[in-house]
Formats: structure tokens, sequence, C-alpha cells
């Protein structure tokens, strides 16, 4: 969420901000409102100043008077209160207008409105030379009898997946190997709920758009989450934080569930766009600085980049466009890892700044060095998330006989070299 101050004072880039994130927004209807909910604000203010004045005059005033007065007093209440009314509605009206509206993205970002317009900032590893023809991460999991696909989408449909064997053992291990990790460069471990309420969603900005990305439980009023973000961004919600000793810094551990929606046709097969997977997700809520918040990027960046680095997983990072990086994001760098049955890399994390725009909407706040209180910035990275990473884990690190080779970072922890 923007300021409405900042609305006002800067509204060609506003306007600029829609156009590259593709976002249909009528600012004269938003200007519009504004400029009449704060007319009405001043009438209700005076109106109650009218009725206070005579009010406290009612006492002193002479007994042929005080009917008089007192007629006034009623009908200049009744009238804020009509106004009131109005008002609130008004209120309403202006917030929906102004949840719609974008963050303003880094001036570094590609323009266009896709994800064909996002540019590769560096590669990292190289692609692996087989020297024989390499099975998809689907024919390696069916070989080894890792898991139960086909079964389970009886039991539960598409995009659903069963992991057994040591494939089921090797995602815990990853989840608990990633949290650590992430809880040793500083961050606090957190488990958090998928089940979460409707306001969740818009204080972390995924509503009001997206509903239809995201299941709902009317019985129970709830809604599932598709990152622990969610949960996270709500946590301290109307507090003043103090980050004098520096940021609020999570690694969320929770079940994701997503459905899909406009992703019909598309990695139908195997591990790669399930409804619901594991995520380790790094969160930061920091002081609302500039080179702050883009030092805490670059930190969440290098620490996804450093598990892909350990998991020997070649990858790219990506510089996401303007029409391709959501709607409160100021900044945003995907990595993508290689895929070597597709040939190509294929996104398993997301790093994203938010400036303030998040936090405005969920009313996280902090008190600066000055006594001030001010809305805070907030950042989140994926550190790790499963059924996802499996595919290139297990794709890059095959041998010619069928069998896994694990990275080596992970054998002490699986007992052995191979899967």
């Amino acid at each position: 969420m923007l300021s409405l101050d900042f609305i006002r004072q800067n509204r060609d880039a506003v306007a600029l901000a829609a156009r590259q994130k593709n976002v249909a927004v009528d600012l004269d209807a938003l200007l519009a409102l504004d400029s009449e909910t704060r007319g009405i604000k001043t009438e209700v203010d005076r109106l109650r100043a009218e009725r206070n004045a005579i009010s406290a005059g009612f006492k002193s005033a002479a007994p042929e008077e005080k009917a008089e007065l007192g007629r006034r007093a009623k009908e200049a209440g009744a009238r804020a209160g009509e106004l009131e009314s109005e008002l609130a509605t008004k209120d309403d009206e202006l917030k929906e207008l102004l949840l719609r509206l974008p963050n303003i993205p880094w001036e570094g970002a590609p323009v266009g409105p896709d994800e064909s317009f996002n540019t590769v900032v560096r590669t990292e590893g190289t692609p692996r030379d087989f020297g024989f023809t390499p099975l998809d991460h689907v024919e390696l999991i069916e070989r080894n009898d890792w898991a139960d696909l086909t079964r389970i989408v009886q039991i539960a449909g598409s995009r659903q997946y069963c992991l057994k064997g040591r494939l089921a053992l090797l995602e815990g291990v990853l989840m608990n190997w990633a949290l650590a990790k992430i809880s040793a460069a500083g961050f606090t471990p957190i488990t958090v709920p998928a089940l979460t309420r409707e306001d969740a969603f818009i204080r972390q900005g995924q509503f009001p758009g997206h509903r239809e990305e995201t299941y709902q439980l009317p019985n129970d009023d709830l809604w599932l989450a598709g990152t622990a973000e969610v949960a996270l961004t709500s946590l301290h919600s109307g507090e003043i934080l103090d980050l004098s000793k520096g940021p609020v810094l999570y690694a969320g551990y929770s079940p994701c569930f997503r459905r899909e929606a406009g992703s019909a046709g598309r990695d139908v097969r195997g591990l790669l766009r399930v409804h619901q997977f594991l995520k380790v997700e790094q969160y930061v809520i920091c002081e609302a600085d500039e080179a702050i918040s883009a030092e805490w990027h670059a930190k969440l960046l290098g620490l996804a980049e450093q598990l892909l680095t350990d998991l020997e997983i070649p990858y790219q990072v990506i510089e996401t466009s303007t029409g391709d990086m959501g709607l409160g994001k100021f900044r945003m760098n995907d990595i993508e890892s290689w895929v070597p049955s597709l040939s190509k890399y294929r996104e398993t994390h997301s790093c994203s700044t938010l400036h303030d725009w998040q936090a405005r909407r969920a009313n996280l706040r902090y008190r600066d060095g000055e006594g001030k209180v001010r809305f805070a910035h907030t950042l989140n990275n994926t550190a790790l998330a499963s059924p996802r990473i499996l595919v290139p884990l297990l794709e890059n690190h095959q041998q010619e006989d069928g069998r896994v080779r694990l990275p080596k970072v992970l054998q002490p922890l699986m007992g052995g070299e191979y899967l």
C-alpha cells in the first residue's frame, strides 16, 4: 500500500508503475474520493466543534436561549452522525482502491509485461556432461521405487505427490538442513500454520487479487497459505517494534498450498508444480532505509545461493521484469536451477524487497533513532522448497545405473554416498 501523501505528490510515478506492472487503476477516481473524504472529515470536525462549543455555553446561557441552543446542538450532532456513516463507506471504498495500487518498482528492473523480459544477472556452475542419456526425475523415481505418483492421483487428483523410502527421508533431511543453515545465519526458526484468516492475506498483499490461486475453507472462514510469509507478515501487526539492535529475522517453516489456477497443462508431470509442498522461507522486517533493505536483499539472495552451491546444483540469478514481479514488489530476483531433462533453468527461489508497501497494509511499525514511529521495510526469499528442489537434485546427481549420488553435505545426514 502506498501512502495517500505519496500518491498526491507523485501521481505520475504511480501511474507509470501501474502501466509497468500491467495494473488497471483509476487514479482520477481515487484522488477524487480522497478529496471527498477529506472534505467530509473537515465538515464532521466542524460540526463536532460547533456542538461542543454550544454545550460548553449552555449552562451560562439565558433560560430563553437554552431551547434554541439545545436544538442547534442536537442538529449539529445528528448531521455529524450522518456524515460519519457516509465517511465510513467512503473510507472503505478508498481503502479498496489503495489495496490495488502497485508498489513503485526498482529503477534497475527490466521494463516489460511478462517473464520474457526477465534478464539473467549471472550464471553459477556448469551443467554436467553426463556421457549417457540422463533420465528425468520421474523416471529416476520410478526406477528406484521412491514414490507412488500414479496411485496418489487416484486418491487426491493431479499435481499431488507421495514420496516413500529414501526419498521421503531425504525431503525431511533437506528441510531440516535448510532450517539449520538459515538459523546459523541469525534467523529465528519459526513454524507457522498454513491456515490463516482472510485479513492475513490482505496484509501480506496476495488479496484482494489472486483469490483464484488460493484454497478456501468457507465453513471455517479460513484460507490455505502458499507461503509462511502470509502468517509472518501478520505476526507483529499493530506492534511498534524495537529495531535498534537489528531487524526481525525469521526462518519460517510451514506446509504450503497453491491451487495453480491458470497453469492448466503446465508441468503436470512430476514434482515441479504441485498443490501441496513444504518450504523454509526467509523473512525480514528492517528499518525503512533503502541502503539497509538493499543490503538484506543481497544477504537473502546470497544465503539461497549458498544452499544451491552446497547442493552442487548449477543455477542462474534472474532480474525480474516489472510485469512479472507482482503488485507489491520493489525489486525481485528469481533463482533458477538447472534441470537436465528440460535442458533449461527452472525457478526454485524468489527473493523480494517490498519497502514499506507491505508494512503499511500490515501496520508493521518501529520507532527510529529520533523517536518517530515509522513503517518498516519487509523482505522475503525462499530458502528451500520441496518437492521442487528434488527435481534438479535428482537429475543433476544421477548415475548411469539409475542411482543418485548425494551432494557431499547430505551424505553424512543420509548415512551414505548414494540415495
